[in-house]
């Protein structure tokens, strides 16, 4: 799988240099929610790679337009875990994903990190940033699903939704405006070949909070099972 991703402009390298690699300043999430893109004006570019940097490992990948890791989960031998971080590529922890039942609705809380006092210390806000509960999907005449909502998202009392096929890990993420602020598809190589099911672009538009968009994008992965 590594092979096919570095043919398309190589934006993967080996898993021991992806390891140590860095892409933006730690800082920039963790004092600030909102994470402000180096060039504004400029559309980010991600590729998703479904699977954990760990031999084994149940997680996902997610490299920036330089080809170094930006974000990873990475869940070790655990899947389907009530409890997934989400780190930069040192180890870092940048969000916590915590998933809660209220009896069929299944709900998702991220939690921001801070940095806490001189020391560096990573600590936890005590109030979840952003809710995501998955939508119920409606049965049509001749037994096909209609395409609606895959999760609505609560951000400060706004509420935001994710369309698309989850199954197909395809949708689109939407503002409280009804503004597309992110897109996930299968990605293609500069020649055309789509990728495997497991490798995704995803296209985060210059407004947007990448954190938060990621931290959605990981959500999206454990609702439709695929971390």
């Amino acid at each position: 799988m590594q092979q096919m991703i570095c043919s398309d402009a190589h934006l993967i390298r080996s898993s021991e240099q992806m390891a140590i690699t860095r892409v933006q300043p730690l800082s920039a999430h963790l004092l600030k929610p909102c994470a402000t893109p180096a060039d504004p004006a400029e559309k980010q570019v991600y590729t998703v790679w479904m699977k954990s940097l760990v031999f084994n490992g149940h997680g996902c990948t997610i490299y920036g337009q330089d080809g170094r890791v930006a974000y990873r989960v990475d869940n070790y031998a655990c899947s389907r875990s009530r409890e997934v971080y989400v780190m930069d590529s040192d180890g870092k922890t940048l969000l916590k994903l915590l998933k809660k039942n209220f009896g069929v609705f299944k709900t998702w809380k991220g939690y921001s990190y801070r940095i806490n006092g001189p020391e560096g210390l990573e600590q936890e806000n005590s109030k979840p940033w952003f809710s995501v509960q998955k939508a119920h999907q409606i049965l049509k005449k001749g037994g096909q699903y209609s395409r609606k909502a895959v999760a609505t998202v609560c951000i400060s009392g706004n509420v935001c939704k994710i369309d698309g096929v989850s199954c197909k890990s395809e949708y689109r993420i939407s503002d409280a405006n009804g503004e597309v602020v992110a897109e996930m598809k299968r990605k293609q190589t500069a020649s055309g070949v789509v990728l495997g099911e497991d490798v995704l672009s995803l296209t985060v538009s210059p407004a947007a909070d990448r954190l938060l968009v990621v931290g959605l994008v990981v959500v999206c992965g454990l609702l439709s099972r695929c971390i």
